[in-house]
C-alpha cells in the first residue's frame, strides 16, 4: 500500500518513521522544504526515547527511501493516487490540508485523522465517505529536533488507536495494513474497531489536561503535578472533561478512575517532557490546538449543560497569551545571567 503522511512536522514525521520502519512505503508531504529534502536525500533520523525504570535509553534508526515533496500537486506530478492519506496538520489546518490534498486522492483513497483534539472527523466527512475514513490519535511524545530528524518519546503501553468511523471493507482493509506497518515498526498500536471514540476522548482527556495546564503554567507535566495549584488544575480539567464525554455517550469515562490511571501513567513516564502545546506557545509562538481541546470541550459543556468553567478560563487565558505574543515581557538580561 502506498501510504501519504499529509503533515510531517514533529507528530507526523514520528507516526510516519514508525510505519517505514515496519515496512511501509511512505510518501511526505509537507511545506518545510528543508526538512523533506534533507529526508530524501540522507534519510529520517528516527529516535525512540525509552524510559525504562526511570533510567533513558536512545534506540536510533536511521531510515532511507522516502519520497518526499512540499505540496499534494507536486507529489500528484509523479505519483499515482494514494491507498492512504494520513492527515497529520494541526487541527485548525485540517480543513485547507484536505483541500490541499486533493490531487493525490482519488476515488478508492482511504483518508485517516491522527490529530489531536475533537470534530476532526467532521471535517474528513466534508471530502471523503464515511466508510472511507479512519479517526484515531497517538499517545506519546514527539519532537522535531531539526531538518531530517525526529524524536519519539513513548508513555508506556498502548502508543496508537485507531479504527475506522464506521466499519467498512475499505476501512478495515487499511486498518490492518496500517496495524501490521505499526507493530513491526515497534509502535505498540491498536486496531479499536468497535470502540475507537472512546480512545479518541482518553487522548483528548490527556491532551487538554497535561497540554494546557503546562502551557499555561510554563512547566513540565511533572513539575505541575508536584505542585498542589498544579495538580488541582490537573484534576479539574479531567473532571470537566469525563462529565462531557459521558454526557455525549461515550462510555468510560470514570474521573477517578483516569486520574488513577491514564494520568497516573503519563506523569509517571513523560513527567520530564513539555507536551506540544508548551513547545507551540514557549519555544515557537504558534496558535495552538486550544479550540479543540479544552475549547471544544467548554463548547460541548454548554450545550449540554455541563459545567467548565476550567476549560472555559484556560481556553481564555490560551487565546490572550497567543494573541499578543510580541508583547509579552521578557527580561533577557535576567535570562542570560542563570
Amino acid at each position: 500500500m502506498k501510504i501519504v503522511m499529509y503533515g510531517s512536522g514533529a507528530a507526523g514525521s514520528v507516526f510516519a518513521s514508525y510505519l517505514k520502519n515496519g515496512g511501509a512505503d511512505m510518501i511526505l508531504i509537507d511545506r518545510y522544504k528543508e526538512h523533506m529534502d534533507k529526508v530524501a536525500k540522507d534519510g529520517m533520523t528516527f529516535t525512540i526515547h525509552l524510559n525504562e525504570n526511570g533510567t533513558y535509553r536512545d534506540i536510533v534508526k536511521q531510515l532511507t527511501g522516502w519520497r518526499t515533496y512540499t505540496s499534494a500537486e507536486e507529489a500528484a506530478a509523479k505519483e499515482s493516487k494514494v491507498d492512504i492519506i494520513i492527515f497529520m496538520t494541526k487541527a485548525t489546518q485540517l480543513e485547507q490540508a484536505l483541500k490541499d490534498a486533493q490531487p493525490v486522492i482519488g476515488p478508492d483513497t482511504v483518508g485517516v485523522t491522527l490529530i489531536n483534539g475533537l470534530g476532526n472527523d467532521d471535517n474528513m466527512f466534508k471530502f471523503f465517505p464515511k466508510d472511507h475514513v479512519i479517526v484515531g490519535s497517538g499517545v506519546l511524545g514527539t519532537a522535531l529536533k531539526g531538518p531530517g530528524s525526529c524524536v519519539s518519546t513513548p508513555a508506556g503501553g498502548v502508543q496508537m488507536n485507531f479504527g475506522g468511523a464506521v466499519r467498512s471493507e475499505a476501512t478495515d482493509k487499511a486498518c490492518e495494513a496500517l496495524l501490521k506497518y505499526y507493530r513491526d515498526g515497534g509502535c505498540d498500536a491498536y486496531w479499536r474497531k468497535d470502540d475507537v471514540y472512546h480512545y479518541i476522548w482518553v487522548k483528548v482527556c490527556v491532551n487538554a489536561t497535561v497540554n494546557t495546564v503546562c502551557a499555561v503554567l510554563r512547566l513540565k507535566i511533572a513539575e505541575v503535578e508536584n505542585d498542589p495549584w498544579g495538580q488541582q488544575l490537573f484534576h479539574q480539567v479531567i473532571r470537566e472533561t469525563c462529565a462531557v464525554a459521558t454526557a455525549r455517550g461515550v462510555p468510560g469515562m470514570d474521573a477517578e478512575e483516569f486520574i488513577k490511571g491514564e494520568h497516573h501513567d503519563i506523569v509517571t513516564n513523560i513527567g520530564d517532557y513539555y507536551p506540544s502545546m508548551c513547545q507551540d506557545m514557549l519555544m515557537n509562538r504558534r496558535q495552538t490546538e486550544i479550540d479543540v481541546l479544552n475549547g471544544k470541550i467548554a463548547e460541548y459543556g454548554d450545550e449540554l449543560g455541563i459545567p467548565t468553567p476550567t476549560c472555559h478560563i484556560l481556553t481564555q487565558v490560551v487565546h490572550a497569551i497567543q494573541d499578543n505574543y510580541d508583547k509579552q515581557y521578557y527580561d533577557k538580561d535576567y535570562v542570560n545571567s542563570k
